[in-house]
């Protein structure tokens, strides 16, 4: 750090009496300085110092000024205990008073709010209110500060004390200085980055024993970033600088100063302190305190300082009336080794930087970087009293984690700094040390001249080389383990920049004179020579390449090619492989420069090989395109499928590996192979003569017709083989087809007689006139294509061509097809009807058909007639189980039965299975009846109202229930019958049923919309009384007994068994009796049997005597006769009709 003196002016009064400078502040946007200076206030211009304009408004001497930060006013306060308030044109607009002198006044940044401060109190004003608000305090103010978000006002005392009060003037924070009144604060300042301020408990790298995370933070990964506070930095006359958090904690310790700071000021972006006092300098600190360095030295106390805002200038003003204006310059400090760059930030850290993965890893040293130096896996730093060496903690190329490894805690001066494996080396102009690690001096060179240049140029650890360039031109190759230099050459300019090549082999120095010579070192000879060059370096992946920059251009050269230029702003320090490292002011780029110039240099030269070198290092993808196709025309075939993987362009690796195979069976024909090439690169006609020249015609021809060429097929034919024009017709053909010219392809495939090429064209096109036409001409022997033809003809709707073409070709069962497929049946069952083979080709199809379109009796018929009982049964049970799926049980109901008529006509047909067929009969027919009965139940449940009586019902739900003992069919309600059954027996007086079926609806999961209502119809049948209406109790006519009605026998007699025959429509109990003939008894027998009259008892015989007596009348039973029974009518005819065993059934 450098402090350059950009003006001085000295302040008198009128009797040439000195001035004390006590206060100063910059506008804004830098461009003036407001000076408190005596009793006035100074304005100066800050770009050369002119004073613009004194302003007087005072009466005594002004110890305060400040500027609003809009930058329309400012103000100045004085010993006359008055504020003005003066516009940035230099007006006063305002006046106000305290009761002491004015110590001290500053703007609010945000609201622009001024505090002023005096001995006894302090006031906050604004331009909006008239008022001043003023607030008493116990000691007298010496300086104050806002923070950056202007909530709060920090306010430094004689007491020691720091009070930070709200904008409202209430006291939030105290913070209490050790030293108390003995230590007045004398200037506070907070930090405008509100960074966070490292903690002064110790110096980095004081001992070995400390940890990596005391070194190291790596930058950009999320940790050791700034947290964010407000910062104050405190100084007072006890010696002490300290900072302070807002809530009032101390940030580390107290920093030593050595001297009574009388103004602190730090820089725009908060990185650096500038303080002054009574050591008669401003020096410049870090924004943790740390000591960098003295700005300006001067006569007298330094009262104040300020920094320009966003600049590098500081001002200062002295006791003496001395104002001072400074340009602070910042040195580079850095190092460079490939592709790691280490560099001094912030003047007390280093950062390492991968130039490539652009990783970075931040040292903090919290002392002034001096030196810096980097190579291989080490690091050396030179701090004011010491010398670090750091290592990598691995080997591993994308380490970034270093450590201390030793230590030199000596002072050193010297000019520059190099590192090595084992050593440091010391340059002081003209003298070279060699100094082990533990701060032993090994060896030391003094040379003829000035060193200029050093840099370490590799080698084994402990004997590594050194490159080193003198003032009088002299070039020196020294050797760490080598007590005598080697003079590699002289050259009569004085050398500013050295770079040797990968295999030591050139040499690239940068003279005074901005010259880049190169030079071989072996004999001395200059290669060439360039202007304009400030730095250079060679590649390092390429023997060959240098790059070098100068005059806002960077310079590529390859071999003895002439430079490319592009404009690059900065120094080149490094070139390795693509990539040129590039300084620009204080930042180190990594610079993506593709090496096409180079590349095509070697290219016009016919250097295949050289050429894909450079393109190795870095070219665009179009670039290897362009190196690939030059090496593969130029029969360069490694290079070329080198350059070709690159690109991946496999239909060109395709065919140089065919030429590499053809190669190795023997051929060598380099014109063929060029052909080949040729051909790929799209140069047909090239390809064609030297296909010619090499005697390999036909591949010309191939590659003509492939590419549809035939104009030029045919020229380069022009009398050849007949074939050959036919095969090239055909090639025509294919060539109309995919270039969508259809009809012009069938009319040359038909030409070709390609038969079948052209029908598949007109087939898809639907040209059916075109299509018939060709079936009309081909003869029926040529099946194929006749029945391409038939098939087109059906996909395109037209069955009377197709027809007409299979009755050609006599395909019969194609034709019987071709009608079933169009649902031509009349058609198709006069083709039966004459080939009776052909019926389960027409029928089964039919009777499908009918099925699908709700005609099931004619499907049966269909598939009775095809011989298909069990399809016809099948078909039956789906459309019956779809009927009870979807609660159509009267259709149901109307299947089952035709399905119990299948059945029986199939057990009449087929006596296999007769006995089969009759259960399904009685089994279907059972179905039927249920699914009939529970029709009338489900519509019953289900719809609101019914046109069934309750009688009705009751008998449906009765019957329903006796046959739902056992398997429950698909579809049928338990519970829909049961609550039919209770809800109807209960309406007609059957109490005893409906508990019975109330009690069984209680054991089944009842619909929730029937719950209610059944638990109430439940509660009240069970206060009826437990009988059944007696005249609902139904009686078995066979033997006169009266049944429950609920029977255990279900729907039969529980005396006799006899099944009770029930009405088709209310199901009432018919008066009828089944019964079965005896063999021998004939129908007409049974029905005379039937239709005489009950043999009478004749009353004579009997044994009742009829007497009459007056008005009475008697009967007399003879005794005699009491033991003979009387039989009654129905059993006296039961003993004449019906014989023992009659009614087992």
């Amino acid at each position: 750090m450098r402090a350059v003196p950009t003006w001085i002016d000295k302040v008198h009064d009128r009797d040439k009496v000195e001035q004390c400078i006590y206060d100063l502040a910059f506008k804004p946007d830098g461009s003036q300085l407001i000076v408190a200076a005596g009793n006035r206030v100074l304005v100066y211009d800050t770009a050369d110092g002119t004073l613009i304009q004194p302003l007087k408004g005072h009466k005594d001497t002004v110890y305060c000024v400040a500027y609003a930060k809009d930058g329309k006013r400012f103000a100045s306060g004085s010993a006359d205990k008055s504020i003005i308030i003066w516009t940035s044109k230099l007006e006063g607009i305002l006046k106000y008073t305290h009761n002491d002198s004015i110590q001290c006044v500053s703007y609010n940044p945000v609201t622009h709010q001024l505090a002023s401060c005096s001995s006894g109190d302090f006031g906050l004003w604004s331009p909006e209110q008239k008022s001043v608000s003023k607030h008493k305090v116990s000691s007298k103010i010496t300086c104050c500060g806002w923070t950056n978000d202007g909530q709060y006002l920090a306010l430094g005392m004689m007491s020691g004390v720091v009070s930070i009060r709200n904008k409202n003037g209430e006291e939030k924070v105290k913070i209490e200085r050790p030293g108390g009144s003995s230590s007045p604060i004398w200037s506070i300042a907070w930090n405008p980055s509100n960074a966070q301020v490292e903690p002064s408990g110790g110096v980095c790298g004081d001992g070995a024993e400390e940890t990596l995370a005391d070194h190291n933070v790596i930058i950009g990964s999320g940790t050791g970033k700034d947290e964010h506070h407000d910062i104050l930095a405190v100084a007072d006359w006890g010696q002490r600088l300290s900072f302070y958090q807002l809530s009032g904690k101390q940030i580390g310790k107290d920093r030593q100063l050595n001297f009574d700071p009388c103004c602190v000021s730090y820089f725009s972006k908060g990185e650096y302190i500038v303080i002054g006092g009574s050591d008669k300098q401003a020096s410049l600190y870090t924004k943790d305190g740390v000591r960098l360095g003295t700005i300006g030295e001067q006569n007298s106390w330094v009262w104040t300082c300020r920094v320009k805002p966003d600049s590098n200038y500081v001002v200062v003003g002295c006791q003496d009336g001395t104002i001072a204006f400074f340009q602070l310059i910042f040195s580079t400090v850095h190092g460079l080794y490939k592709d790691r760059y280490a560099y001094r930030d912030s003047m007390t850290d280093v950062i390492v930087q991968h130039l490539i993965t652009e990783q970075k890893v931040r040292i903090k040293c919290r002392e002034l970087v001096k030196k810096i130096a980097i190579y291989r896996s080490r690091l050396a730093i030179q701090l004011p009293e010491k010398i670090l060496i750091y290592e990598l903690y691995s080997d591993d190329s994308s380490d970034m984690h270093y450590r201390v490894k030793e230590k030199i805690c000596r002072r050193f001066e010297c000019n520059l700094l190099v590192v090595c494996s084992q050593h440091i080396i010391l340059c002081q102009e003209k003298r070279l040390q060699c100094l082990s690690f533990t701060s032993v001096k090994e060896k030391e060179w003094i040379m003829e001249s000035l060193i200029r240049y050093i840099k370490v140029i590799g080698g084994p650890p402990g004997r590594e080389g050194l490159l080193v360039g003198l003032k009088n031109g002299a070039i020196l190759k020294i050797f760490v383990d080598n007590p005598f230099p080697i003079t590699l050459l002289k050259q009569n300019t004085s050398v500013r920049c050295l770079d040797m090549s990968t295999s030591r082999s050139k040499l690239a120095v940068v003279d005074e004179h901005n010259t880049c010579l190169v030079y071989d070192i072996h004999t001395k000879e200059l290669l060439f020579q360039e202007p304009n060059a400030n730095s250079v370096a060679w590649n390092t992946q390429c023997e060959d390449m240098l790059c070098f920059s100068g005059s806002g251009y960077l310079n590529i050269k390859a071999s003895n090619f002439p430079v490319h230029q592009q404009k690059l702003q900065g120094f080149v320090v490094g070139y390795n492989g693509s990539k040129i490292f590039c300084l620009h002011v204080y930042s180190m780029a990594a610079v993506e420069v593709p090496q096409s110039a180079p590349m095509y240099q070697y290219l016009e030269r016919r250097m295949f090989k050289e050429a894909y070198q450079i393109a190795c290092l870095g070219v665009t993808d179009s670039d290897w395109r362009d190196l690939a196709t030059e090496a593969l025309e130029g029969l360069d075939f490694d290079t070329a499928k080198k350059a070709f993987i690159r690109v991946r362009d496999l239909r060109y690796l395709e065919l140089i590996n065919s030429i590499e195979e053809r190669k190795k069976r023997g051929e060598n024909n380099s014109e063929l192979f060029l052909a080949d090439v040729y051909a790929y690169q799209g140069k047909f006609h090239e390809a064609a003569k030297l296909y010619k020249r090499s005697g390999y015609d036909n591949r010309a021809l191939t590659m003509y017709t492939d590419l549809r060429m035939f104009e030029y097929a045919k020229d380069f034919l022009a009398s050849a083989d007949p074939k050959d024009t036919k095969l090239l017709m055909k090639k025509q053909a294919d060539w109309a087809k995919n270039s969508k010219e259809p009809r012009a392809a069938a009319d040359m495939y038909l030409t070709a007689g390609e038969n079948m090429k052209a029908i598949e064209i007109i087939g898809e096109h639907g040209w059916v006139d075109m299509l018939i036409d060709l079936a009309r001409k081909l003869d029926k022997a040529e099946r194929e294509p006749l029945s391409r033809c038939a098939e087109f003809f059906q996909k395109l709707n037209h069955h009377g061509y197709a027809a007409e073409t299979y009755s050609k070709m006599g395909d019969l069962k194609a034709l019987v097809q071709l009608h079933v497929q169009a649902r031509h049946w009349d058609e198709a069952f006069s083709l039966v009807e004459k080939h009776p083979q052909y019926k389960d080709d027409v029928y089964v199809p039919y009777a499908q058909w009918l099925a699908e379109n709700d005609r099931f009796e004619e499907a049966q018929k269909a598939f009775h007639k095809a011989g298909r009982q069990a399809e016809a049964v099948k078909v039956l049970e789906q459309l019956t189980h779809n009927a009870v799926v979807e609660s159509r049980f009267n259709d149901a109901s109307y299947y089952y039965w035709m399905l119990s008529m299948q059945c029986l006509d199939i057990a009449r047909d087929n006596e296999e299975k007769k006995e089969e067929m009759l259960k399904k009969f009685h089994c279907f027919q059972h179905l039927a009846e249920l699914y009939h009965v529970y029709h009338s139940i489900h519509r019953y449940m289900v719809e609101p109202f019914s046109s069934n009586m309750p009688e009705t019902l009751f008998n449906l739900s009765r019957f329903l229930f006796h046959n739902l003992t056992k398997d429950i069919p698909l579809g049928i309600s338990k519970v829909y019958t049961l609550y039919a059954l209770a809800k109807q027996s209960k309406a007609l007086g059957a109490y005893k049923v409906a508990r019975h079926a109330f009690e069984k609806l209680q054991g089944l999961k009842i619909p929730a919309r029937f719950q209610e209502s059944m638990e109430l119809s439940c509660l009240t049948v069970r206060s009826k009384p437990y009988h059944d209406n007696e005249e609902l109790i139904p009686m078995c006519y066979r033997c006169s007994t009266n049944n429950p009605l609920l029977n255990n026998q279900g729907n039969a007699c529980v005396n006799c068994r006899q099944p009770f025959i029930f009405s088709a429509s209310s199901y009432e109990v018919l008066p009828l009796v089944e019964f079965y003939l005896e063999e021998g008894i004939t129908d007409e027998e049974a029905v005379s049997l039937i239709d005489l009259e009950v043999p009478r008892v004749d009353r004579k015989t009997s044994r009742w005597q009829e007497m009459s007596s007056g008005e009475s009348q008697s009967l007399k039973l003879d005794e005699d006769d009491v033991e003979r029974p009387e039989m009654d009518p129905f059993t006296a005819k039961l003993s004449f009709e019906v014989r023992d065993g009659w009614m087992d059934r």
